[in-house]
Protein backbone atom coordinates (compact mmCIF):
# COMPACT_ATOMS: atom_id res chain seq x y z
CA UNK A 1 0.00 0.00 0.00
CA UNK A 2 0.92 3.46 -0.71
CA UNK A 3 0.61 6.76 0.76
CA UNK A 4 -0.94 9.45 -1.99
CA UNK A 5 -2.42 13.16 -2.13
CA UNK A 6 -5.65 14.90 -3.64
CA UNK A 7 -3.50 17.46 -5.74
CA UNK A 8 -6.89 20.11 -5.69
CA UNK A 9 -5.61 22.29 -2.66
CA UNK A 10 -2.30 22.88 -5.02
CA UNK A 11 -4.93 24.33 -7.82
CA UNK A 12 -3.49 27.61 -8.21
CA UNK A 13 0.28 26.21 -8.12
CA UNK A 14 1.92 24.32 -11.46
CA UNK A 15 1.94 20.60 -11.21
CA UNK A 16 5.66 20.35 -11.11
CA UNK A 17 5.89 22.02 -8.36
CA UNK A 18 3.11 19.64 -6.84
CA UNK A 19 5.48 16.97 -7.32
CA UNK A 20 8.64 18.30 -6.31
CA UNK A 21 6.46 18.68 -2.66
CA UNK A 22 4.88 15.50 -2.58
CA UNK A 23 8.67 14.20 -3.64
CA UNK A 24 9.97 16.00 -0.73
CA UNK A 25 7.48 14.26 2.03
CA UNK A 26 7.93 10.72 0.24
CA UNK A 27 4.48 10.92 -1.04
CA UNK A 28 4.56 8.29 -4.08
CA UNK A 29 1.36 8.95 -5.19
CA UNK A 30 -0.77 11.63 -6.91
CA UNK A 31 -4.48 12.02 -7.61
CA UNK A 32 -4.38 14.40 -9.88
CA UNK A 33 -7.45 17.14 -10.47
CA UNK A 34 -8.40 17.18 -14.18
CA UNK A 35 -10.73 19.91 -14.82
CA UNK A 36 -10.98 22.76 -17.68
CA UNK A 37 -8.48 25.36 -17.08
CA UNK A 38 -6.71 23.19 -14.54
CA UNK A 39 -2.84 24.04 -14.19
CA UNK A 40 -2.55 20.54 -12.96
CA UNK A 41 -3.79 19.05 -16.40
CA UNK A 42 -6.85 20.07 -18.68
CA UNK A 43 -7.88 16.78 -20.32
CA UNK A 44 -8.74 18.63 -23.67
CA UNK A 45 -5.37 20.06 -24.06
CA UNK A 46 -3.29 16.96 -23.26
CA UNK A 47 -1.25 16.27 -26.38
CA UNK A 48 0.68 13.19 -26.79
CA UNK A 49 3.87 15.10 -26.39
CA UNK A 50 2.76 17.20 -23.25
CA UNK A 51 1.75 13.53 -21.86
CA UNK A 52 4.96 12.12 -22.17
CA UNK A 53 6.16 15.49 -20.62
CA UNK A 54 4.50 14.48 -17.43
CA UNK A 55 4.91 10.71 -17.22
CA UNK A 56 8.80 11.84 -17.76
CA UNK A 57 8.59 14.39 -15.01
CA UNK A 58 6.34 11.80 -12.69
CA UNK A 59 9.01 9.00 -13.26
CA UNK A 60 12.13 10.72 -12.26
CA UNK A 61 11.03 11.91 -9.18
CA UNK A 62 9.79 8.24 -8.74
CA UNK A 63 6.18 9.19 -8.21
CA UNK A 64 2.82 7.56 -9.85
CA UNK A 65 -0.34 9.27 -10.83
CA UNK A 66 -2.96 7.02 -9.00
CA UNK A 67 -5.84 8.41 -10.54
CA UNK A 68 -7.40 11.42 -12.44
CA UNK A 69 -10.33 13.20 -10.60
CA UNK A 70 -12.83 14.77 -12.14
CA UNK A 71 -15.51 15.66 -9.35
CA UNK A 72 -18.82 17.13 -10.26
CA UNK A 73 -22.22 16.58 -8.92
CA UNK A 74 -23.88 18.30 -12.30
CA UNK A 75 -24.73 14.47 -13.94
CA UNK A 76 -27.74 14.39 -12.03
CA UNK A 77 -28.85 18.09 -13.77
CA UNK A 78 -30.71 17.10 -17.06
CA UNK A 79 -29.13 20.44 -18.74
CA UNK A 80 -25.49 19.26 -17.83
CA UNK A 81 -25.01 15.89 -17.66
CA UNK A 82 -24.34 15.26 -21.57
CA UNK A 83 -21.40 18.22 -21.03
CA UNK A 84 -20.42 16.16 -17.86
CA UNK A 85 -20.26 13.02 -20.20
CA UNK A 86 -18.16 14.79 -22.82
CA UNK A 87 -15.71 15.95 -20.22
CA UNK A 88 -15.36 12.62 -18.65
CA UNK A 89 -15.10 10.60 -21.76
CA UNK A 90 -11.95 13.45 -22.11
CA UNK A 91 -10.82 12.81 -18.68
CA UNK A 92 -10.40 8.84 -19.58
CA UNK A 93 -8.71 9.35 -22.98
CA UNK A 94 -6.17 11.37 -20.95
CA UNK A 95 -5.87 8.88 -18.37
CA UNK A 96 -5.14 6.63 -20.97
CA UNK A 97 -2.20 8.43 -22.35
CA UNK A 98 -0.85 9.07 -19.37
CA UNK A 99 -1.33 5.07 -18.51
CA UNK A 100 -3.72 5.84 -15.66
CA UNK A 101 -6.10 2.98 -15.21
CA UNK A 102 -8.54 5.15 -12.73
CA UNK A 103 -10.46 8.21 -13.49
CA UNK A 104 -12.12 9.01 -9.97
CA UNK A 105 -15.71 11.13 -10.19
CA UNK A 106 -19.42 11.80 -8.19
CA UNK A 107 -22.84 10.23 -8.75
CA UNK A 108 -24.61 13.68 -8.51
CA UNK A 109 -26.88 14.94 -6.26
CA UNK A 110 -30.63 13.46 -6.05
CA UNK A 111 -32.35 14.84 -8.97
CA UNK A 112 -35.28 17.34 -9.28
CA UNK A 113 -38.38 15.82 -7.58
CA UNK A 114 -36.56 12.03 -6.62
CA UNK A 115 -34.98 10.67 -3.88
CA UNK A 116 -31.90 9.12 -3.53
CA UNK A 117 -32.87 5.43 -4.30
CA UNK A 118 -34.91 6.77 -7.32
CA UNK A 119 -32.22 8.59 -8.69
CA UNK A 120 -29.71 5.47 -8.59
CA UNK A 121 -32.43 3.48 -10.25
CA UNK A 122 -33.40 5.76 -12.85
CA UNK A 123 -31.42 8.47 -13.42
CA UNK A 124 -27.74 6.80 -13.34
CA UNK A 125 -27.68 4.07 -15.20
CA UNK A 126 -28.28 6.62 -18.32
CA UNK A 127 -25.98 9.39 -17.07
CA UNK A 128 -22.99 7.03 -16.68
CA UNK A 129 -23.55 4.21 -19.80
CA UNK A 130 -21.67 6.47 -22.99
CA UNK A 131 -19.10 7.05 -19.50
CA UNK A 132 -18.58 3.28 -19.10
CA UNK A 133 -18.96 2.23 -22.54
CA UNK A 134 -16.15 4.72 -23.58
CA UNK A 135 -13.75 4.18 -19.88
CA UNK A 136 -14.34 -0.51 -21.21
CA UNK A 137 -12.84 0.59 -24.88
CA UNK A 138 -9.91 2.72 -23.03
CA UNK A 139 -8.92 -0.37 -20.02
CA UNK A 140 -10.20 2.65 -17.68
CA UNK A 141 -12.21 2.08 -14.00
CA UNK A 142 -14.50 4.78 -13.30
CA UNK A 143 -14.39 5.03 -8.97
CA UNK A 144 -17.03 7.12 -7.13
CA UNK A 145 -16.12 8.82 -4.20
CA UNK A 146 -19.24 8.26 -1.50
CA UNK A 147 -19.73 11.49 -0.28
CA UNK A 148 -22.58 11.70 1.81
CA UNK A 149 -24.35 14.67 -0.08
CA UNK A 150 -24.88 12.75 -3.40
CA UNK A 151 -26.90 9.83 -3.96
CA UNK A 152 -23.89 7.54 -2.31
CA UNK A 153 -25.19 8.17 1.09
CA UNK A 154 -25.67 4.67 3.48
CA UNK A 155 -24.58 1.44 3.14
CA UNK A 156 -27.97 0.49 1.56
CA UNK A 157 -27.70 3.27 -1.35
CA UNK A 158 -23.82 1.11 -2.24
CA UNK A 159 -25.96 -1.65 -2.75
CA UNK A 160 -28.90 -0.25 -4.97
CA UNK A 161 -25.66 1.48 -6.77
CA UNK A 162 -24.18 -1.94 -7.71
CA UNK A 163 -27.63 -3.63 -8.64
CA UNK A 164 -28.21 -0.57 -11.04
CA UNK A 165 -24.93 -0.38 -12.59
CA UNK A 166 -23.28 -3.46 -12.43
CA UNK A 167 -20.38 -3.07 -14.97
CA UNK A 168 -17.00 -4.06 -13.74
CA UNK A 169 -15.71 -1.20 -14.91
CA UNK A 170 -17.32 1.12 -12.27
CA UNK A 171 -16.71 0.75 -8.44
CA UNK A 172 -15.34 3.01 -5.56
CA UNK A 173 -13.21 5.52 -4.40
CA UNK A 174 -13.78 4.81 -0.63
CA UNK A 175 -13.73 7.36 2.07
CA UNK A 176 -14.36 6.17 5.60
CA UNK A 177 -14.66 9.75 6.83
CA UNK A 178 -18.39 10.11 5.00
CA UNK A 179 -20.02 6.97 6.76
CA UNK A 180 -18.08 7.52 10.44
CA UNK A 181 -20.34 10.88 11.09
CA UNK A 182 -23.59 8.99 10.08
CA UNK A 183 -22.29 6.16 12.70
CA UNK A 184 -22.43 4.12 9.48
CA UNK A 185 -19.83 0.75 9.46
CA UNK A 186 -17.25 2.25 7.87
CA UNK A 187 -14.90 -1.32 7.72
CA UNK A 188 -17.83 -3.47 6.62
CA UNK A 189 -17.76 -1.94 2.63
CA UNK A 190 -14.34 -3.01 2.46
CA UNK A 191 -15.46 -6.86 2.95
CA UNK A 192 -18.91 -5.90 0.95
CA UNK A 193 -17.92 -4.26 -1.58
CA UNK A 194 -13.74 -5.56 -1.97
CA UNK A 195 -14.63 -6.30 -6.19
CA UNK A 196 -14.79 -2.34 -6.35
CA UNK A 197 -12.33 -1.02 -4.08
CA UNK A 198 -10.68 0.86 -6.71
CA UNK A 199 -9.13 3.73 -5.17
CA UNK A 200 -8.99 5.19 -1.46
CA UNK A 201 -9.37 8.90 -0.21
CA UNK A 202 -7.74 9.13 3.16
CA UNK A 203 -9.40 11.33 5.66
CA UNK A 204 -10.41 11.82 9.46
CA UNK A 205 -13.45 12.77 10.75
CA UNK A 206 -13.30 14.00 14.34
CA UNK A 207 -16.65 14.18 16.78
CA UNK A 208 -17.12 16.51 19.59
CA UNK A 209 -19.73 14.29 21.43
CA UNK A 210 -19.91 16.53 23.85
CA UNK A 211 -20.89 19.56 21.41
CA UNK A 212 -23.29 16.95 19.93
CA UNK A 213 -24.71 15.92 23.16
CA UNK A 214 -25.45 19.60 24.19
CA UNK A 215 -26.99 20.31 20.63
CA UNK A 216 -28.16 17.44 19.22
CA UNK A 217 -28.03 15.26 16.25
CA UNK A 218 -29.22 17.53 13.70
CA UNK A 219 -27.04 20.73 14.94
CA UNK A 220 -23.81 21.60 12.92
CA UNK A 221 -20.20 21.66 13.81
CA UNK A 222 -19.90 18.85 16.10
CA UNK A 223 -18.15 16.72 13.15
CA UNK A 224 -15.66 17.97 10.49
CA UNK A 225 -13.09 16.38 8.35
CA UNK A 226 -9.65 16.13 9.63
CA UNK A 227 -6.35 14.47 8.37
CA UNK A 228 -5.44 11.42 9.21
CA UNK A 229 -4.60 10.20 12.86
CA UNK A 230 -6.39 13.87 14.09
CA UNK A 231 -9.59 12.11 14.25
CA UNK A 232 -11.58 9.11 15.56
CA UNK A 233 -10.91 6.57 13.05
CA UNK A 234 -8.98 3.77 13.94
CA UNK A 235 -6.46 3.91 10.97
CA UNK A 236 -4.69 0.75 11.86
CA UNK A 237 -7.62 -1.38 12.05
CA UNK A 238 -8.73 -0.02 8.92
CA UNK A 239 -6.00 -0.37 6.72
CA UNK A 240 -5.84 -4.10 8.24
CA UNK A 241 -8.84 -4.50 7.25
CA UNK A 242 -8.10 -3.44 3.45
CA UNK A 243 -5.29 -6.06 3.67
CA UNK A 244 -7.02 -8.66 4.85
CA UNK A 245 -9.84 -8.37 1.20
CA UNK A 246 -7.00 -7.90 -0.80
CA UNK A 247 -6.77 -3.93 -1.41
CA UNK A 248 -2.78 -2.91 -2.31
CA UNK A 249 -3.49 0.52 -3.63
CA UNK A 250 -3.29 4.05 -2.73
CA UNK A 251 -4.26 5.87 0.36
CA UNK A 252 -4.99 9.04 -1.12
CA UNK A 253 -4.90 12.16 1.34
CA UNK A 254 -8.09 14.32 0.65
CA UNK A 255 -6.76 17.51 2.76
CA UNK A 256 -10.06 19.10 3.92
CA UNK A 257 -8.98 19.99 7.52
CA UNK A 258 -8.70 23.62 8.31
CA UNK A 259 -6.85 24.14 11.40
CA UNK A 260 -3.71 22.83 9.43
CA UNK A 261 -2.28 24.89 6.51
CA UNK A 262 -1.91 23.14 3.16
CA UNK A 263 2.24 21.98 3.41
CA UNK A 264 1.39 20.96 7.18
CA UNK A 265 -1.88 18.64 6.32
CA UNK A 266 -0.43 16.83 3.85
CA UNK A 267 3.37 16.32 5.93
CA UNK A 268 1.45 15.32 9.09
CA UNK A 269 -0.88 12.76 7.34
CA UNK A 270 1.79 11.56 4.99
CA UNK A 271 3.96 10.52 8.14
CA UNK A 272 0.79 9.31 9.80
CA UNK A 273 0.17 6.68 7.25
CA UNK A 274 3.51 5.87 6.34
CA UNK A 275 3.52 3.64 9.33
CA UNK A 276 0.91 1.64 7.90
CA UNK A 277 2.23 1.00 4.58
Amino acid sequence: MKVGMLTSPFADEPLVKVLDFAESLSISCLEIAARPGSRHLDPAKLTAAHAREIRQAVSDRGLEISALAYYTCDITKPRLTQAVQAQAIRTIDAAARLDVDTVCMLCGFPAEGMSKFETIARVLPKAFKPILAHARKKKVRIALENWYATCLQGLDTFEALFEAIPDEHFGLNYDPSHLFHQECDHLLPIRLYKDRLFHTHAKDTLIDRAKRAQSGIYASGWWRYVIPGFGNINWGEYVSHLRANGYDGVLSIEHEDHTQTREEGFMRGAWFLEQFC
